[in-house]
């Protein structure tokens, strides 16, 4: 059989998984009226953590290692750079100054 002889099938669809967020998963853009469940647990603990007291004037990676409860290790804290910055850029966080994020914040209503 050549590939001239391959029968043609129906197209294949791929289709982005919805309802709850996958560990591992991409970061959606944030959308008008998304919640932060839609992003995988890993992130919705940084948004969290972020949102909190602690991160409302903005906090520097390593603060959000220890407050994660994770060793303020090189590894772990680039790690969450990467992290946050991909928040920022999908817009669900903000970097105030190089290397402090903070949760963006939405105006009530």
């Amino acid at each position: 059989m050549t590939v001239a002889e391959v029968p043609a099938g129906p197209p294949c669809v791929v289709t982005e998984p919805a309802g709850n967020a996958v560990a591992g998963s991409m970061v959606p853009r944030r959308e008008t009226g998304m919640a932060a469940q839609t992003l995988a647990p890993d992130y919705q603990r940084i948004l969290s953590v972020l949102e909190s007291e602690a991160g409302r004037e903005g906090m520097r990676c390593q603060q959000l290692a220890v407050a994660l409860g994770l060793e303020a290790v090189p590894a772990k804290v680039e790690g969450l750079r990467s992290k946050a910055k991909r928040l920022v850029e999908r817009g669900w966080a903000l970097q105030v100054r190089p290397g402090v994020f903070t949760a963006l914040e939405v105006p009530a209503g």
